[in-house]
């Protein structure tokens, strides 16, 4: 079965420090590059997610509700949001950008985009009707499973997860290469991911 490894949001405006920084962030990115210079050959395919908000609405609030409403974060073309220096490093040629133009948590609704432009909102829609998503991009290189790895285990991890199992994947997501947001957040979004049939692992 060929396998792809998705690397979730792993940008410096999640790690420590950034506008939404997660504590362990930058030792989860430097343990994913690891993995990835280990094992990069048992993949078929290996992409990256990112927050890519340029006019993402009510996501952003200057009264966040830290629930549906957040500090600016992942704003487009800043440093923060480019790929944390030690996933850059690995030189990854798959990039799905997501949450342009409104709130987005799961690297499935993203578009392929290996660039940093800031493109409209009718780019996006186009690239989006043109089918330039990650589950088509997986089902063209014939993925069967998928492991998932990166931040936040409790919000994106979790739901691009949980996408890829109702797309029909086989789904791993690797305890030791991501971290949540707090340990509550994180125990509630185990059971959740569990309870949707994926696997919680540790990293080989």
């Amino acid at each position: 079965m060929s396998k792809a490894l998705i690397a979730v949001d792993m940008q410096p405006t999640f790690c420590e420090g950034g506008e939404l920084g997660v504590e362990g962030g930058n030792a989860v990115a430097e343990r994913i590059a690891d993995y990835v210079n280990a094992h990069r050959g048992e993949y078929a395919y290996i992409a990256t997610t990112q927050d890519w908000h340029i006019e993402p609405g009510a996501h952003w609030s200057a009264e966040p509700d830290f629930v549906d409403t957040w500090p600016k974060h992942g704003a487009a073309g800043t440093p923060n949001a480019e790929l944390h220096p030690a996933i850059k490093a690995l030189i990854i040629h798959h990039h799905f950008k997501k949450g342009q133009y409104s709130a987005a948590y799961s690297g499935f609704e993203g578009i392929e985009d290996n660039t940093d432009r800031i493109q409209t909102r009718e780019e996006v829609a186009a690239e989006q009707s043109a089918g330039k998503t990650l589950a088509n991009a997986l089902k063209a290189a014939g993925v069967s499973r998928v492991d998932v790895v990166g931040i936040a285990e409790s919000h994106c991890v979790k739901d691009t997860a949980l996408d890829a199992r109702k797309f029909g994947f086989e789904v791993t997501v690797f305890e030791d290469l991501t971290v949540p947001v707090s340990e509550e957040l994180g125990v509630a979004a185990r059971k959740q991911m569990t309870a949707a049939g994926i696997t919680l692992a540790e990293s080989r």
